[in-house]
């Protein structure tokens, strides 16, 4: 008993640390994180392109990686500059949104009885205190233009990733003399690349169809920048739970400034989160199941966790962290519990040589072949 209150206090102090270090250096070691995942999904992104009937066999594995990392560069690219673009469109258009609040405004009062008609004046000063929107416009040029420089140090990052990817099988080898103990690591890192990647790969594909509903949903009612906004469905989709609700405030807010009526922002929200609610409820349970067995509360906190660690970056990856977290405690006797109690089922494999067996000395069976194990993405 004193044993475990003794490796429960270590635990507290050596998560503390790491919590504090990942703060202070989150400029640094969130691009590191990101490229990891960019490479997961590049990695996948190969696989189908290989799985492709008869074009796929025949384009060789470093062009294969070559298309991935192309389409995806395309891809970064148009959102920013979709980005971009929409920006200077809000911009030029925020006189008239400004109009169409104002008469929101003043419905809304003369509604409620108030004798006097809002203005902006009296807006200003009971409300907002003085706005200053040129003060507002630089910061977020600034903000855009650091978003552009962490995109590039990210495909950097994958680039040289991608590069060494060949050497990292022979890496693993030499980490330890004992052929038992680098089958583990290389099982360990396995069952890693074929969860985070299938769930990244299938959650891609998910808000890529949910980008494609909102955007036909928005078009249909005369949304502007139908096509900005359903990127940024997408992208917040990433993040569990608050993703969905932010997804479908933005383009909610934007429609009772374009129109000016609350009985049309109303069926823009309905049809918006009707498009939620099917692929949350329907599509996502489908295609994804419980991939990650990780438990919804455990994940609601993580997401607080990380984005009060890292931001935006943070919630975008508190999911992929988290179960890889969860991989690495069930390996081990000591954190095993944690893992259990982390998880969706309380259901964690146990493989036939445990991690926290790495140490032991006894011989075991270590040829591949007879293990049965696929070899990883990474090697």
């Amino acid at each position: 008993m004193q044993n475990s209150f003794r490796n429960l206090v270590y635990g507290v102090a050596l998560a503390l640390m790491v919590g504090y270090v990942f703060y202070v250096g989150r400029g640094i070691i969130v691009p590191v994180v990101a490229s990891v995942l960019v490479v997961y999904v590049i990695l996948g992104l190969a696989r189908f392109i290989d799985r492709i009937p008869i074009v796929g066999p025949a384009v060789p594995g470093p062009l294969r990686y070559l298309l991935s990392i192309v389409i995806i560069g395309i891809i970064l690219s148009s959102l920013i500059s979709l980005l971009i673009n929409n920006l200077n469109a809000v911009i030029a258009l925020s006189p008239q949104y400004l109009e169409s609040l104002l008469a929101v405004i003043q419905q809304w009062a003369e509604a409620a009885g108030i004798e006097e008609e809002p203005t902006w004046e009296t807006v200003r000063r009971e409300v907002f205190g003085e706005i200053n929107i040129q003060a507002l416009i630089g910061p977020t040029v600034g903000w855009i233009s650091s978003i552009v420089f962490v995109f590039l140090l990210v495909l950097v990052y994958a680039g040289f990733l991608l590069v060494e990817q060949s050497n990292f099988s022979e890496k693993i080898g030499r980490l330890s003399p004992d052929p038992d103990k680098v089958a583990i690591i290389r099982d360990i890192i396995a069952d890693i690349n074929d969860r985070i990647g299938t769930y990244l790969a299938m959650k891609t594909f998910i808000n890529i169809i949910l980008g494609v509903i909102s955007y036909a949903i928005m078009t249909a009612l005369g949304i502007e920048f139908a096509g900005f906004w359903a990127a940024l469905i997408a992208l917040l989709n990433y993040i569990p739970y608050l993703g969905s609700f932010l997804g479908v405030m933005f383009p909610v807010a934007l429609s009772l400034l374009q129109f000016g009526d609350v009985t049309t922002t109303l069926v823009v929200l309905l049809a918006l989160s009707g498009a939620q609610f099917f692929v949350g409820n329907f599509l996502e349970p489908y295609l994804l199941g419980s991939s990650l067995n990780l438990s919804p509360f455990v994940i609601l906190v993580s997401l607080m966790v990380w984005s009060s660690l890292w931001g935006i970056p943070g919630a975008l990856l508190a999911v992929p962290i988290t179960a890889i977290m969860v991989i690495i405690f069930s390996e081990f006797e000591g954190t095993r519990p944690l893992a259990i109690l982390l998880s969706r089922d309380g259901q964690v494999p146990t493989r036939e040589h445990k991690a926290g067996d790495v140490f032991a000395t006894q011989p075991r069976d270590t040829d591949p072949e007879a293990t049965g194990r696929a070899p990883s993405p990474a090697e």
